[in-house]
């Protein structure tokens, strides 16, 4: 009897130890893999995770005179405006830069607002690894900031979270402001390229027009004339009228001489002819004989009444490029419109305290499972 009870109690604690280990294997998996992270996770998420508020802004590029599709668009050019999405990503661009964290940092300390010691460690700036350098500043600022252009619409939002609602909102603010000024210095850098250029225009050109006006004026004292044009056409009519004269004394001459040979005024009439032949005579070269004449003159003032007037034709184009250029400027202006101010969160957006437990629950069963199978493959394959 007693070797039958012996031997039935062997058999029984047998199962039983393989259970009780099978048991504790269990219940060390479980608890490693499922209950210590999900007691850590709901220690966290309920005492320790800082609360994380975002503000949020709306805002648009837009000119007066480009053209869109969308409803949006219609609307703005309805309102003598339209979208810019290309001025658009440069303002995301900068927003997204070492520059405007720099502004950032100088005026409003994010070095110490991310630092405060009311944000967990686990949440806050330098918290863990100790490095407060600018760089790993901006790498801390690119995931408290996120900038997301609409494509359809150009609408860019700016999304800032921070551990104060009025931190956020100071921060979207702020970002506004400098995106606002930095459109405002494009249009004023290419405001002032384009008047520089055409001013220059200008200037030269009313140098030239100055200069070739000084030119001619200097010709006529020089050579004494005003226009050789119209003082040949005086001569011309001078000489015309001599000839006239000449042509009379001549008519008269000959009445003279056929009717009374002997009368006392004939060499006074053909004195008066030898004197109108040389006033013409004299007259004509002043006009072709020479190179004191005013033909002569005439070649070298009209290249440079023709350089005048070319002068004065650039200059005229030149104040026409440089007003068209300022109505240009007015045309390409670039507005940032506000469409949403930054918000003033009153309630945190983070963390979503039960959903990351439940996460962390969730996630523990299913490497608890997995790590189950495992150890149960290995131990088949043992035996």
């Amino acid at each position: 009897m007693p070797n039958s009870r012996t031997t039935s109690v062997v058999s029984i604690s047998g199962p039983v130890a393989r259970l009780k280990e099978k048991f504790k294997r269990i219940n060390r998996l479980l608890l490693f893999t499922v209950v210590v992270p999900t007691l850590l996770s709901a220690l966290y998420f309920g005492l320790i995770a800082s609360d994380v508020y975002t503000s949020e802004a709306r805002f648009i590029v837009r000119v007066p005179d480009r053209q869109s599709a969308s409803p949006l668009g219609v609307l703005l050019k309805g309102a003598g405006f339209s979208r810019s999405q290309d001025d658009s990503y440069t303002v995301q661009d900068f927003i997204l830069s070492r520059d405007a964290l720099m502004a950032l940092d100088k005026k409003l300390h994010l070095g110490k607002v991310f630092t405060h010691s009311n944000i967990d460690i686990f949440s806050r700036f330098a918290g863990l690894d100790w490095d407060n350098s600018f760089e790993a500043l901006y790498r801390y600022y690119l995931g408290k900031v996120s900038v997301q252009l609409d494509s359809i619409s150009s609408i860019t939002t700016i999304t800032i979270r921070a551990f104060s609602a009025e931190d956020a909102q100071r921060i979207n603010q702020e970002l506004l402001d400098m995106s606002e000024a930095l459109v405002n210095q494009l249009n004023e850098r290419g405001r002032r390229d384009m008047i520089r250029f055409a001013s220059k225009e200008v200037e030269d050109a009313e140098n030239k027009a100055a200069a070739a006006a000084l030119e001619l004026s200097n010709y006529r004292n020089l050579k004494g004339v005003i226009d050789p044009g119209q003082q040949s056409t005086l001569q011309l009519q001078q000489v015309a009228k001599l000839q006239e004269e000449l042509i009379a004394t001549k008519a008269q001459l000959s009445q003279l001489t056929a009717f009374t040979k002997d009368n006392p005024q004939i060499p006074a009439v053909k004195k008066r002819m030898v004197t109108l032949q040389g006033e013409i005579e004299r007259e004509m070269e002043k006009v072709v004989g020479g190179q004191k004449s005013l033909a002569d003159k005439a070649t070298e003032y009209q290249r440079l009444v023709l350089k005048q007037e070319f002068a004065d034709k650039q200059l005229a184009s030149a104040m026409a490029t440089l007003e068209q250029a300022r109505n240009e400027i007015v045309r390409k202006q670039l507005y940032l419109e506000r469409i949403v101010q930054p918000s003033l969160p009153d309630t945190a957006t983070e963390p979503r305290r039960l959903r990351g437990v439940l996460a962390t629950f969730l996630l523990g069963l299913v490497v608890w499972g997995i790590a189950e199978m495992l150890v149960a493959g290995i131990k088949e394959h043992q035996d």
